[in-house]
């Protein structure tokens, strides 16, 4: 079979809905991890913490040393990483102790995750095709759509199998990244380097700036993970609703809308000032946390999930555009130093990119 660039793109989304079932399968099974292997919420607490903490470590290794090792190396192994961790999540807390089978399985796919993030977006970008924009803007809707996919397929499967049978889930999960894998060794790769564009990162730690918005991001991606991994368990133990009920109504309508407000604003974005937008975005991610955590209505606390996913769409990326109005170029750097938000999904970043064409940031490195 004669594999062609457009081959390539296929294999980036399947790379992105590996990354959404990485980040968001896991916390379905909470309520189960504590059912059947008796773990505090203090050491759920820490799987989550730990996915984050290996995927910043990897994305500052990955930016650093990927040009070297090679783009076609280094995003199969990415997909391997994710598909070992994930199988591994059903193998190891079987053979071992259960907490620290699911820390080492964690560490896997966390790594594999991380990778991705720094290395699927220059891909795309490096492809000789037209239409740059649409593909890059399409390529990262597809982590919302991942997402959705997970809480869908994990539901249907507990429904039909029963929730027993949660390590054979796992196993088929690891599916996906194991054929992406496979078509990222045959697939044509191109890829993005320019050396004069690189700052040292000590420039970066020594501009206030930075650790001001370093803040904004930190809080803004605080806002997301934590309803988007804590939806399911909260549901079912807090809301007292069923698994089923939880899951749909709770990450999977989360995952929905924050799609849905992404898209949205990719239409608005040249009406609609960014800054107002993410004050009004923040003010509806507080008024959802509140809908959410206080309400008694169970149907009301399930709308306030996905009010948070609307809420967080733009509010998200959206921090990573805010020092271009008041600090021209300061927004090089942070897409510089922090290469695992993905912020090249954002629209009005790719239509800057097109207005200043000598700057463009993706062409720093991945």
């Amino acid at each position: 079979m004669h594999f062609t660039f457009k081959h390539t793109k296929f294999a980036c989304y399947g790379s992105y809905i590996s990354s959404a079932v990485v980040n968001n399968f896991a916390p379905l099974l909470f309520i189960i991890f504590q059912r059947t292997f008796g773990l505090s919420m203090l050491q759920l607490s820490f799987l989550i913490t730990m996915n984050f903490c290996v995927q910043m470590v990897v994305d500052f290794l990955g930016a650093k040393y990927v040009d070297k090792i090679g783009y076609r190396i280094s995003i199969v192994a990415a997909n391997l990483f994710a598909a070992a961790g994930l199988a591994s999540l059903g193998i190891l807390p079987q053979i071992m102790p259960a907490f620290l089978g699911l820390c080492c399985a964690t560490v896997l796919y966390a790594i594999g995750s991380g990778l991705m993030e720094v290395l699927v977006s220059p891909i795309v970008e490096a492809l000789p095709t037209d239409g740059k924009a649409a593909s890059m803007s399409f390529l990262h809707s597809f982590y919302c759509w991942g997402q959705m996919l997970a809480v869908l397929g994990t539901t249907a499967f507990f429904v039909f199998f029963g929730q027993s049978m949660w390590p054979l889930l796992c196993a088929l999960w690891a599916i996906i990244p194991l054929l992406t894998a496979l078509l990222f060794s045959r697939v044509p790769i191109n890829s993005l380097t320019n050396e004069e564009t690189k700052i040292p990162m000590r420039k970066l730690f020594g501009m206030k700036i930075f650790w001001v918005f370093l803040i904004l991001m930190l809080c803004s991606g605080a806002s997301e993970l934590a309803m988007a991994q804590w939806a399911s368990l909260f549901a079912e133990t807090a809301l007292g609703v069923s698994k089923t009920v939880g899951d749909l109504f709770g990450p999977c309508l989360f995952a929905i809308t924050m799609g849905i407000s992404r898209v949205l604003y990719g239409m608005l974005a040249e009406k609609v000032s960014l800054t107002k937008y993410i004050i009004l975005s923040s003010a509806l991610c507080v008024l959802s946390y509140l809908l959410a955590s206080l309400c008694r209505s169970s149907a009301l606390s399930l709308a306030g999930c996905a009010l948070c996913g609307f809420s967080v769409g733009v509010m998200w990326p959206g921090v990573y555009l805010l020092p271009q109005a008041r600090f021209p170029g300061a927004e090089l750097l942070f897409l510089h130093f922090l290469p695992w938000q993905g912020i090249s999904d954002a629209p009005q970043v790719l239509r800057w990119r097109r207005r200043f064409p000598s700057t463009h940031p993706s062409s720093a490195r991945p």
